[in-house]
């Protein structure tokens, strides 16, 4: 290892390296940082994210909101695929949607019955009530949930970023299909009408799960644009609140709504016109699974080369 002698306090010489240097973890008025240049702060966040930004420009895998669905994909698929770049796109700046809480500000989370095996697999523990099980606070699952996906290696996320429309091409087979992703910083994008043209990125990907959530300022965005775009004819409009209907409508549902976009979560009642489940989270997660072997299964039917799908897979 190359060690550079530099000064320290007093008349003591330390030697300085990657992993020999001047430090003290004294908690009685002595502790000690290693010396640092703030120029090296910024290059190592420079050099990493744009990395990531210059390696995930092409992903296997492109989800669209970082709540309970959206991450419940993103570990299904990238722990059981770890050959796959999956790239998850965020507009808030915290992960998690609206899994911090349960209802109306209150902090326990409810998930009913099977969807408690995935609290199983994360270790996630819970009281169980017979039909449903309790998480003694929503935000114990999403912090779990959130560090095992970004544990994984083939993960990436980006959030304060916003998908701000889809690439959709012609495909082999001369239909419109959804090819990734559009994106900007959710700061930018927010400031379009105060400023001048702000052009964004894109990210080119076979697969894009959409898990906006219902409507709202970025809710159900995917589902929107398909109707603006003439691919869908019209809203489905997510009706009144029914725990039983809306839980396993969203979950049966979801799937590849048009080629190349599965949907997922909240943002499938919007489109479909299914009901809303309200603070209950099992149909969330176990929506966000199903669109993981959903994405899995158009991946495994599809010839792809750099992102795109260019035939079908002959069996």
């Amino acid at each position: 290892m190359s060690l550079t002698a530099v000064e320290a306090p007093a008349t003591t010489l330390k030697l300085v390296g990657k992993g020999d240097v001047d430090v003290a973890e004294d908690y009685e008025g002595s502790y000690r940082f290693a010396p640092i240049e703030e120029a090296q702060v910024t290059r190592a966040m420079i050099k990493r994210y744009f990395n990531t930004m210059y390696e995930r420009a092409v992903s296997d895998v492109v989800i669209v909101g970082a709540g309970s669905a959206g991450l419940s994909c993103a570990y299904t698929l990238a722990s059981r695929r770890p050959d796959l770049k999956v790239t998850i796109i965020e507009a808030s700046v915290a992960p998690g949607g609206g899994a911090w809480l349960g209802g109306q500000l209150m902090t326990a989370m409810v998930i009913r019955k099977p969807a408690d095996r995935f609290l199983r697999e994360l270790g996630v523990p819970y009281e169980d009530e017979g039909a449903f099980v309790v998480v003694k606070h929503a935000a114990l699952f999403t912090a779990t949930l959130l560090s095992k996906v970004l544990a994984l290696p083939n993960v990436a996320l980006m959030n304060a970023t916003t998908v701000e429309d889809l690439i959709v091409h012609h495909d082999f087979q001369g239909q419109q299909r959804v090819a990734g992703v559009v994106t900007n910083w959710t700061l930018v994008a927010l400031n379009h009408d105060t400023q001048s043209c702000m052009d964004p990125a894109t990210i080119t990907a076979p697969v894009v799960v959409s898990t906006t959530g219902h409507d709202g300022p970025s809710g159900a965005f995917s589902t929107k644009r398909l109707v603006t775009m003439g691919l869908t004819k019209g809203l489905g409009n997510m009706r009144g609140l029914d725990m039983n209907r809306a839980e396993p409508a969203i979950v049966n549902g979801t799937r590849e709504v048009v080629p190349g976009l599965v949907m997922a979560g909240m943002e499938l009642a919007e489109h479909d016109g299914s009901n809303r489940m309200g603070p209950t989270f099992g149909g969330m997660i176990a929506s966000g699974i199903k669109a993981a072997q959903e994405a899995l299964r158009v991946l495994d039917a599809s010839e792809i080369v750099a992102g795109k799908v260019v035939g079908k897979v002959q069996k």
